[in-house]
């Protein structure tokens, strides 16, 4: 069940990274040099997080959201700033893509991917936590997404 579950938000993730992308273009906005700009460096700036949330992870590095058993615990380099860098990245770079698309649709899966990889983050560090005794306090000093926002509440 835990396996099929992840293999589907897996999936999910990558068909609605796969829409932004092949989806028709709309004209909900110009798509000037301005616009254009802020694509690409979103779309950078999104790959360079996930790249480096995925290299930093090294022997824990895994598409499932189910962490490896005997994982280590990274909490270091990008991982010192947010918990979920990779995510962060799909997110940043979906952005981008959206405004590539500027059509109702791009929002739309661009907002249904925040959900997604949110609500597969909460499942994630739940599993983090019953693996990791210190998972909690580093989730207290880390944001989730961005620096220093969704930290999770201390141990009591």
């Amino acid at each position: 069940m835990k396996r099929a579950l992840a293999i589907g938000l897996v999936s999910a993730q990558f068909l609605l990274l796969a829409a932004l992308v092949l989806l028709p273009h709309g004209a909900l906005w110009p798509v000037n040099a301005g616009v254009l700009a802020a694509g690409i460096l979103l779309v950078l700036a999104g790959a360079i997080l996930a790249v480096l949330g995925a290299r930093g992870l090294g022997p824990a590095l895994t598409a499932s959201p189910i962490p490896r058993e005997h994982a280590p615990l990274v909490t270091s380099g990008v991982y010192g700033l947010v918990r979920s860098p990779i995510y962060t990245g799909l997110m940043t770079g979906g952005l981008g893509l959206a405004l590539f698309g500027a059509s109702v649709w791009h929002i739309v899966a661009w907002l249904c991917l925040v959900l997604l990889l949110s609500a597969k983050t909460r499942w994630e560090e739940r599993m983090l936590v019953a693996e990791h005794p210190d998972y909690r306090d580093y989730g207290a000093r880390v944001g989730r997404f961005l620096p220093g926002v969704g930290r999770l509440r201390p141990r009591p």
